[in-house]
């Protein structure tokens, strides 16, 4: 459940340089934020980097914050900034090899079929198929549960944007599991059941 008068009112004490209001923050915003970035910037190891650069990012602006959105809008408009200059100053400096490391290979290549696949990976796996819009109006309307006016506020759109990207991505999410149980139907016919 979001109480989003409670972390603007702890945002504004914070302001003030309550120290028990920063703690209290920031702990009722981590859980989203974290998986905001790790969804949006494709990254779920760096993830821990770009929520602490957002919160830097926060503490230091947070003086300015005058409550006329929640704060939790105001943080993710943050975290959305952060991983976009990431993003920015990956895709601007040279790459040193080709090759991945060896645990994006490995997750890559996790065949779904295995015994103990979390439904959370497969829904990872879809996610990171979608364009960055349509990733980023999804995660912020159905995994955090932000009002479609606020994911506007958030990804810098209007709020009929935000609804066509998330009616596009559920029709792409859609179609993929489709997909994904006819294939998963086809294999299952070849391979042999044991007597």
């Amino acid at each position: 459940m979001r109480d989003d008068e409670g972390v603007t009112a702890w945002a504004l004490a914070a302001r003030g340089g309550d120290a028990e209001a920063v703690d209290h923050f920031i702990r009722a915003t981590q859980g989203d934020v974290r998986r905001y970035v790790a969804r949006l910037s494709n990254d779920p190891q760096g993830a821990d980097d770009l929520v602490q650069e957002t919160y830097l990012r926060a503490l230091r602006s947070l003086p300015r914050f005058e409550g006329r959105s929640s704060a939790r809008t105001w943080l993710l408009t943050i975290a959305r900034r952060t991983v976009v200059d990431r993003l920015r100053f990956n895709a601007a400096r040279p790459r040193l090899s080709d090759t991945d490391d060896w645990q994006s290979a490995a997750e890559r290549t996790q065949s779904a079929e295995l015994l103990g696949f979390d439904e959370g990976v497969a829904l990872s796996q879809l996610l990171d198929r979608l364009p960055y819009e349509r990733r980023e109006a999804f995660v912020l309307t159905q995994l955090l549960g932000l009002p479609y006016a606020e994911a506007a506020v958030v990804a810098g759109c209007p709020v009929g944007t935000v609804r066509s990207r998330v009616a596009r991505a559920r029709e792409a999410l859609i179609f993929q599991l489709e997909l994904a149980e006819r294939d998963a139907a086809r294999l299952g016919d070849r391979i042999p059941v044991a007597a």
